[in-house]
């Protein structure tokens, strides 16, 4: 299901019991299309999310850790000068569109009472944000600013009057009484399908929730009247719900529809089932947005060195050819007197392969003993390149492996701590590094933080130089150090010498989920003191050595790792 006008109605009924006659006490803008507003309410502070993204746009209440960026964008700024401290009045939906506002009002540097409205609209890639002069219906500023050029029915930038979008003549199916919905079903055309016909009349109807209406109307044989009624009363009644069909589409719900069959997950809050809905989704997409940059130039650096270690390959084959000329400088040597003067090839019996006849070119410019030396530079040119191939495969290997972690790293890692991982590609020569005012310091962030079933704290990098830090410097010798086997993840610290075996599983389960193979089954993870673990010199940030280990086999989930979350 969308994010429609029927769910827009649960979220506004749910923003009106939780933060209505709240005080807005802190506005940040974690990414470029998402507002975050900590609303004190109820004596205890929630975070509503405002979303103006193309294909995630959304309102909700939210437990998501989102960041508060350093420099803060100009809408945000713009918005805490302005409704930082306002007080919100009243949360309305604009019929069963998805347009809500937020009616607020604040004390300005003069004193005097401001009357604002939060405006969002969420349409798709045309979503939008405003703030609105409530007394003279001016946009003092918005998310997206849009010249009248490029929208020629209402303009969209500050000190434009807000216009409402394009209105259709719908009904409201949570207002809408029985005979204006008998009228406009009467003269409705033949629209193909009850469905399209329930879409067609009533505003905010996505396809699922007239799917499930047109179900009650064939199947009970029941008027569109009664079959709405009834819709609504199972709207009202709940519960939220995520159903994952069998081809692991996800559907979120107002309640558990008859139409749409799969798993059941319910939910006591819309919010509640949204965060379980969008948080991979969107985290992956603002990974893409954030980090497509860095994933592009792995990718190339990757494939580089790909081609880099094919051509060695190619000389190392041909390297192997190096006794070939030995054999030949010696049997020349040998039998010098049997080598014409000026001839361009020779035949002369090999007593290392039982006198077998061997043709050798000759250079016809050379005498006999020239054209040996040059056999024997050919040989010892080959032997010494077969050390030097040998040590620049194995370093174009390492290479790879150490961006296989980086990138393993991005995908897992949350946004905001990107700007760590793209340090680490700055020190490793692969970025231009920035220039930085001096004495700004900048925001380290710290590991993961899980605390097993039997109160055992978990720590868990969140990058090479973080997982260097972690086990090398902070970890005790006897912690137990894990690490999911050969492949790229991150360092696990139990932070106990002689932790249980429950511990000890679920932080191999945190390490798998932590690596490559995320979303694999029976992930190989090895554990062992931190005491075996070892740094060789000039390693790669992450990169360590370990003796001593023993393996688990796991299979990671999601849900025990969020569950052991702190």
């Amino acid at each position: 299901m969308s994010y429609d006008g029927i769910f827009t109605h649960l979220i506004v009924d749910e923003l009106k019991t939780n933060i209505q006659s709240g005080r807005i006490s802190k506005i940040y803008q974690p990414f470029p299309h998402e507002i975050v507003l900590t609303v004190r309410a109820n004596r205890k502070n929630q975070k509503l999310l405002l979303s103006a993204h193309p294909s995630y746009a959304r309102i909700q209440l939210t437990e998501e850790a989102l960041s508060n960026p350093e420099q803060a964008p100009n809408f945000c700024m713009f918005l805490r000068k302005n409704i930082e401290g306002a007080v919100i009045e009243e949360v309305e939906q604009l019929g069963n569109d998805r347009i809500v506002r937020f009616k607020m009002n604040r004390f300005d540097d003069l004193g005097d009472l401001k009357q604002l409205i939060l405006i969002v609209e969420l349409m798709g890639r045309h979503s939008n944000i405003f703030l609105v002069d409530q007394e003279s219906n001016r946009i003092m500023d918005c998310l997206k600013h849009v010249p009248a050029s490029q929208n020629s029915f209402r303009p969209i930038y500050p000190g434009a009057d807000y216009l409402l979008p394009p209105h259709q003549d719908k009904l409201n199916p949570f207002s809408a009484t029985a005979v204006e919905i008998d009228s406009k079903w009467n003269d409705l055309e033949e629209a193909g399908s009850p469905a399209k016909g329930i879409q067609t009349i009533f505003q905010g109807i996505g396809r699922d929730s007239a799917q499930e209406i047109g179900f009650y109307m064939e199947q009970e044989n029941v008027p569109l009247v009664a079959a709405m009624k009834q819709f609504i009363s199972n709207v009202y009644a709940g519960p939220p719900a995520l159903v994952t069909q069998e081809n692991e589409k996800q559907s979120f719900l107002p309640y558990p529809f008859q139409t749409v069959q799969g798993e059941v997950q319910s939910f006591s809050t819309p919010s509640e089932l949204l965060d379980v809905y969008y948080t991979d989704k969107a985290t992956r997409d603002r990974i893409r947005q954030v980090a497509s940059d860095l994933l592009q130039l792995i990718r190339n650096e990757k494939q580089k060195n790909e081609t880099k270690i094919k051509k060695l390959q190619e000389e190392r084959v041909n390297s192997e050819r190096a006794d070939e000329y030995r054999i030949k400088g010696e049997l020349l040597t040998a039998y010098l007197h049997q080598v014409p003067k000026s001839s361009k090839e020779v035949t002369l019996a090999n007593f290392y392969a039982e006198e077998e006849p061997l043709a050798i070119s000759l250079d016809p410019a050379l005498t006999a003993s020239q054209n040996a030396q040059k056999y024997f530079t050919k040989y010892h040119k080959l032997v010494n390149s077969v050390k030097h191939i040998e040590e620049q495969l194995q370093k174009t290997e390492e290479e790879n492996k150490y961006l296989d972690s980086i990138e393993t790293q991005i995908q897992l890692s949350d946004p905001q701590d990107l700007e760590e991982i793209r340090d680490e590609l700055s020190q490793a020569g692969y970025l231009k590094t920035k220039r930085t005012a001096k004495n700004k310091k900048k925001k380290i962030s710290k590991p993961y933080h899980f605390r097993s079933s039997d109160g055992t704290d978990i720590r868990v990098g969140k990058n090479n130089v973080q997982n260097d830090e972690l086990t090398l410097k902070k970890a005790r010798k006897n912690h137990i150090w894990l690490h999911a086997k050969d492949i790229p993840g991150s360092h696990v610290i139990v932070e106990h010498p002689e932790p249980t075996e429950e511990t000890l599983l679920e932080a191999a389960q945190i390490a798998a989920y932590y690596s490559k193979f995320q979303q694999s089954a029976n992930v190989p993870v090895d554990y062992v003191e931190v005491k075996h673990v070892k740094k060789p010199n000039g390693a790669k940030p992450g990169f360590v050595i370990y003796t001593d280990q023993k393996t688990l086999f796991v299979t990671p989930t999601k849900e025990l790792v969020e569950s052991l979350r702190v």
